[in-house]
């Protein structure tokens, strides 16, 4: 029974994000110093998660590190 309940949270999943997507395809133009680069809103979106997704696992890696670090007896 939770295999179905699973399969149906995917399938709205995916057609919320595939909505979204849709509606979403104007253009945006992002510049850092002299480069820039032209893409649709919801790939932009995306890319910006997926960033954020890692540069915050590799912050709590370091502050986990450092409170480990800051615990260890001598």
């Amino acid at each position: 029974m939770h295999r179905f309940v699973y399969i149906a949270l995917i399938v709205i999943l995916a057609g919320i994000v595939l909505l979204f997507k849709f509606q979403n395809l104007e253009s945006a133009t992002v510049s850092l110093f002299s480069m820039s680069i032209t893409l649709p809103v919801s790939v932009l979106v995306l890319v910006i998660y997926v960033l954020g997704m890692f540069t915050g696992g590799f912050v709590l890696s370091l502050l986990r590190s450092m409170a480990h670090g800051a615990t260890r007896r001598p």
